[in-house]
């Protein structure tokens, strides 16, 4: 596979929540970093944010709309999509269901090597995201617009 087929493969995986597979494409010493909230995974660890919004959204989904491609490096604009149905873990505590669908959108920057994911850094839109779920309130109330 190249490059752009291996980071497909993976998002594939991620979708049918293989948390062995989604693993098993990293390189040993791999990380995992969600820039919305700034936390790195390493190691099992990695599968932890495949496994928490798995369980928030279940029928996820990551609509990719492009990638781009540049020797080891793969670049992918997609939107995070489901139905928020399970608790959502997030570092300031558990959000309930809401019941609210989320449309966000996502670039994700990966640097492969030797055909595995060496680095991963999501860059999801937190704020798309809460709004959306209905955690944060009207802009324009707020702003008295």
């Amino acid at each position: 596979m190249d490059n752009e087929q291996i980071i497909r493969n993976a998002y594939r995986i991620a979708e049918v929540k293989d948390l062995d597979g989604w693993l098993a494409g990293f390189t040993e010493d791999g990380t995992f970093t969600d820039e919305s909230i700034g936390v790195t995974y390493r190691g099992a660890d990695r599968a932890w944010p495949v496994e928490n919004f798995g369980r928030a959204f279940p029928d996820m989904h990551r609509e990719l709309y492009r990638v781009y491609v540049r020797g080891d490096i793969v670049v992918v604009q997609l939107a995070l999509q489901g139905t928020h149905r399970g608790p959502l873990s997030m570092p300031t505590g558990t959000i309930e269901p809401t019941g609210r669908r989320m449309d966000a959108p996502c670039c994700d920057v990966f640097e492969l090597e030797n055909g595995k994911i060496k680095r991963f850094d999501c860059y999801p839109s937190g704020t798309v995201m809460l709004t959306q779920l209905g955690l944060l309130g009207d802009v324009d109330a707020a702003t008295g617009r």
